[in-house]
């Protein structure tokens, strides 16, 4: 657990910087920008990348991923530069709750994979880099976006052990139960095998409206 540097104070306006960022819904914005409908309405109503997909826009699904990927690391680079390494991991906490709790959308964000990954680049990038590729490779084989989220999830503090990120561990162990929590439903849907393909068109959308 790293150790902490600054007051309160300031790690609390850290957490406000970082949350601010994190609710930004750059998927709303985009397709709102590109006429492509209201993403709550489409598909499983959530306001990430996967959802953007069903849209038909490759473009904008990457441009969201990278978005909100963007959206933590930048919370957590900020905070580091500025204020130290505690303040860092703070803001990038901050900012992964943001985008799935957002003040804006009455708290009903999305689930944070995108905005997780990018607070691990920037935190650790190599153990960042195997996440993504964890999340890569499990997508690839399966084809299914949230069973990728959840193995890169799963294996995030395996990595942080592998390569010496113990400073980091304690705050992989939160945003990896966080991720759990907000795929809870699509965990019983894969239990149930009637999770959704990346690409497939969802049928209605999710009450929980979170990509």
């Amino acid at each position: 657990m790293v150790a902490v540097e600054n007051t309160p104070l300031i790690l609390g306006l850290w957490a406000l910087v970082g949350y601010l960022l994190g609710t930004i819904p750059f998927g709303i914005l985009l397709t709102r920008a590109l006429n492509l409908g209201d993403l709550r309405s489409i598909g499983s109503g959530n306001i990430g990348a996967t959802n953007v997909l069903r849209t038909g826009n490759k473009a904008a699904a990457a441009a969201t991923l990278l978005l909100d990927g963007a959206k933590g690391a930048v919370a957590v680079l900020l905070a580091r530069a500025m204020a130290g390494e505690d303040a860092a991991q703070i803001a990038g906490l901050a900012a992964f709750l943001g985008h799935c709790y957002p003040i804006w959308l009455r708290f009903r964000g999305g689930k944070g994979v995108a905005t997780f990954l990018g607070i691990l680049l920037a935190l650790v990038w190599p153990v960042g880099i195997a996440c993504c590729a964890t999340w890569l490779a499990a997508v690839v084989i399966t084809r299914i976006s949230s069973f990728g989220a959840l193995a890169a999830a799963a294996f995030s503090t395996i990595w942080m052990f592998i390569f010496g990120s113990f400073d980091a561990f304690f705050l992989g162990i939160v945003l990896t139960l966080l991720i759990y929590w907000r795929h809870r439903a699509n965990i019983s849907r894969l239990r149930a095998g009637t999770e959704p393909k990346v690409g497939q068109k969802s049928l209605s959308v999710s009450p929980e409206h979170s990509p």
